[in-house]
């Protein structure tokens, strides 16, 4: 997660994850969405299509949280009416806040291995109660990275202490290079109860 890091990329053009618009699965899983008044996290977005769908379509309440200030500058460029107060430029462990829907796009694969437990956990944080983090996990064996992949039965243990798994699947809306290598989810978060 380190910002340095980051910016280089964007300076050197090293964006090889950006579709160059909306994700297939994120496009279909929001097109059934009815409550427009939802509160939509989208962290490390990087140009964040996602974002600039959701808002065209009425999802006023839609977030993004990204460390990197090249990626925030490119999102403003393109999308000058997204209201400044729903962009967070910071570290993603850094954010305060209460989401209904997280939604997940490279984000998980671009932080060190060592840290998703911790993710895990801060996306729990984030999410109201039965809230849902939704999106897109590579498969592949976790090897050097970014992007870092990993195993279902690996994302399994760091989620379900605090999600309960609705959909853990092979994606079949992925784009063509990526097809049979991501799997999509829909975890929920579970119940905290206050005594």
């Amino acid at each position: 997660m380190e910002k340095e890091y980051w910016e280089q990329r964007w300076k050197a053009a090293e964006t090889g994850w950006d579709l160059g618009g909306v994700s297939p699965a994120l496009k279909e899983y929001v097109d059934q969405l009815k409550d427009r008044s939802i509160r939509i996290l989208i962290p490390g977005c990087g140009n964040a299509y996602e974002a600039e769908y959701l808002w065209a379509n009425g999802f006023e309440n839609t977030f993004i949280v990204e460390i990197s200030a090249l990626a925030i500058e490119s999102f403003v460029a393109r999308c000058p009416d997204f209201p400044k107060d729903h962009i967070f430029h910071l570290d993603f462990f850094d954010l305060a806040g209460e989401f209904d829907l997280i939604l997940e796009q490279t984000f998980f694969c671009a932080i060190h291995p060592e840290m998703r437990s911790a993710y895990a956990k801060k996306m729990a944080d984030l999410l109201a109660n039965k809230g849902k983090l939704v999106g897109l996990l590579f498969d592949f064996p976790l090897e050097t990275g970014p992007p870092f992949g990993g195993s279902k039965t690996e994302y399994e243990g760091y989620f379900t202490p605090y999600f309960n798994l609705r959909t853990f699947e092979t994606a079949t809306n992925s784009i063509k290079p990526r097809l049979g290598r991501e799997f999509f989810i829909i975890f929920e978060k579970r119940l905290v109860r206050v005594i």
